[in-house]
C-alpha cells in the first residue's frame, strides 16, 4: 500500500462529502466566500482556544473544521472555475519547496533563525522588491498579534535589540512617560504612551521565546475561573457582589486562588 494511501481515500472522501453538500444543502449551497469569511475566523479561534487547553480530542475537532473551510473555499472557486483544490495544494507545495532552500537546494541554514532568516529574504524576492519588509502582516490583525509580527519581521533583516536586557530598559522609559501624561491629562498623548508601553511589553516577550497572544488568554482563563468562584460562593451564601466590600470579595479570591 502507498504510503500516503490511507490521507488520500480519507481526503478523497471529504471532498465527495463537499460535493454532495454544495449540491443538495440548502444551507451550504448558497455559501459563497463572503460568507464563510467571519465563520471561518470563529473556527481558528476555537481551534486555539484548544491548543490552549491542550484539549486533545477537540483539537482533533476543531481542525477537522479549519479544514472544512479550506476545502468549501476551493470547492466555490473551482465552480467559477478560478482554482481548485488541486491548484491550491501544488501551490503551497512549490512555495514550501521554493522557501525551504537548505532541504531542496545548496543554502545552508543550521538553527530556526536562519530559517527566519533566509525565509524574509526570499519572500522579499518573491515579491521582486516592490512592498516593504513589513507589507506581509496583515492589517487586519488583532493589534497585540500585529505587534509580535511587526517586531519579528524587523528581527529578521537584523533591525533589533542587541541584548534583551535593553528591552526592560526601555520598559521603564515607557512606564515613566505613561505617568508624565497621566499627570498632564491629556488623554490623546496618553493613549499613545500607553501604545508605546504595551508595544515594548510585547517586546520583551518575544525576546524570552514567550507568545504574548497565549501568555494574555491564559491569564485571562485564570481571571475567568477564579472570578466565576467568587461568584458562585456568594451566591451560595445568599449575598450579592455589588454589596459586598472589597476585603470580603478579596478573601474569597484568595480561596480561589489556591484551587
Amino acid at each position: 500500500m502507498n504510503k500516503y494511501q490511507k490521507e488520500k481515500e480519507a481526503f478523497g472522501r471529504l471532498l465527495e462529502v463537499m460535493d454532495d453538500l454544495r449540491e443538495k444543502c440548502p444551507w451550504d449551497s448558497k455559501q459563497t466566500m463572503d460568507s464563510l469569511r467571519s465563520l471561518t475566523i470563529e473556527e481558528v479561534y476555537e481551534l486555539t482556544e484548544a491548543i490552549i487547553e491542550k484539549d486533545i480530542p477537540n483539537i482533533k475537532k476543531e481542525l477537522g473544521d479549519v479544514l472544512l473551510h479550506i476545502v468549501f473555499y476551493a470547492k466555490i472557486a473551482s465552480e467559477t472555475k478560478d482554482f481548485d483544490i488541486t491548484d491550491v495544494i501544488h501551490s503551497l507545495c512549490d512555495k514550501l519547496i521554493h522557501r525551504h532552500p537548505h532541504i531542496y537546494a545548496t543554502t545552508k541554514a543550521n538553527t530556526a533563525g536562519d530559517v527566519e532568516r533566509n525565509w524574509e529574504q526570499i519572500k522579499l524576492k518573491e515579491k521582486n522588491g516592490n512592498k516593504s519588509v513589513l507589507s506581509g502582516v496583515p492589517s487586519t490583525l488583532p493589534a497585540l498579534i500585529k505587534s509580535y509580527r511587526i517586531q519579528d519581521k524587523a528581527r529578521n533583516v537584523g533591525f533589533d535589540w542587541e541584548k534583551r536586557e535593553q528591552v526592560w530598559e526601555k520598559v521603564k522609559e515607557e512606564i515613566n512617560e505613561v505617568q508624565t501624561e497621566i499627570e498632564s491629562q491629556n488623554q490623546d498623548l496618553l493613549e499613545n504612551e500607553f501604545g508605546d508601553l504595551l508595544f515594548s511589553i510585547i517586546n520583551v516577550a518575544r525576546h524570552y521565546n514567550v507568545d504574548p497572544e497565549t501568555a494574555l488568554e491564559r491569564t485571562n482563563q485564570k481571571f475567568i475561573k477564579r472570578f466565576n468562584y467568587l461568584e458562585n460562593k456568594t451566591i451560595k451564601q445568599g449575598k450579592n457582589l455589588k454589596e459586598m466590600t472589597l476585603a470580603e470579595m478579596d478573601k474569597i479570591w484568595n480561596e480561589a486562588k489556591k484551587i
